[in-house]
């Protein structure tokens, strides 16, 4: 028997309970799980929680998040840890294929001569300065 508010619930009562859980997650057109109604990733939410971080202290970086949603979120993950972990692994390979493809389209060789020219003026200038007031 189960006491709560008073009131006891016997076996019979207790089927009228929903012991169904959903989690706040929604799956993206783009591939992303993310918390339903926002734009915080799952992958977020789930790195935080690897490095040590409580729901309160994920909630202080994600404050549009309720705390239900975040608990929600760890709960899906620790029930369902080895797929979560096969989607950050996806996710994770694919932002790097993106990022290697992103860097194989520019041309970095003029960006790599506007910053040497950049820092060469800015040490002319500083010497220049320096050498006036001394």
């Amino acid at each position: 028997m189960l006491t709560l508010r008073r009131l006891v619930y016997t076996p019979m009562a207790m089927q009228h309970l929903d012991l169904t859980q959903t989690a706040p997650l929604t799956f993206g057109d783009d591939g992303t799980i993310r918390i339903t109604g926002s734009r915080v990733t799952l992958d977020s939410i789930v790195h935080a929680f690897q490095h040590g971080a409580t729901a309160e202290q994920i909630q202080d970086s994600f404050p549009s998040l309720t705390l239900r949603e975040i608990y929600g979120a760890i709960a899906y993950y620790l029930e369902h840890q080895e797929q979560v972990d096969a989607y950050l692994q996806a996710q994770t390979q694919a932002a790097e294929e993106t990022r290697r493809a992103i860097e194989s389209r520019q041309n970095s060789t003029v960006l790599r001569e506007r910053i040497r020219a950049r820092r060469m003026r800015d040490v002319l200038v500083h010497f220049v300065i320096g050498s006036f007031f001394h």
